[in-house]
């Protein structure tokens, strides 16, 4: 049940950035849940992979490499969905970052207390 929420969280988050920010755009909510879904399932996945391979830039950057990181699998996303477009490089780094704020502002509030 937390999934589907999340999920769901991650999609209005979707729709209001793309609506904030100039170069996003999301066709729909039904895009927006799409959306939401693939980055679960690249995030799960993909990105572990890609921080693996990455670990010496990481390492040397000091983990700033993982906002590119980021960005690449918002982008890959953009790719895989029709109804989701993002303009560059540019707006998938702030895409991600804005993302990231909203959803652990949000998954804190669902985080429950343990007791």
């Amino acid at each position: 049940m937390k999934f589907i929420l999340k999920i769901l969280l991650s999609a209005i988050v979707v729709v209001i950035l793309s609506k904030i920010l100039p170069g996003v755009a999301v066709s729909s909510m039904w895009s927006a849940v799409i959306v939401a879904l693939v980055l679960a399932f690249l995030n799960t996945f993909i990105k572990p992979l890609l921080v693996l391979f990455t670990l010496p830039v990481t390492i040397v950057s000091l983990g700033l490499f993982l906002i590119i990181i980021n960005a690449a699998i918002i982008l890959m996303a953009d790719y895989f969905i029709g109804g989701f477009n993002v303009n560059g490089w540019f707006s998938a780094i702030l895409f991600s970052i804005l993302l990231s704020i909203f959803q652990s502002i949000l998954y804190s509030i669902l985080k429950e207390d343990k007791k």
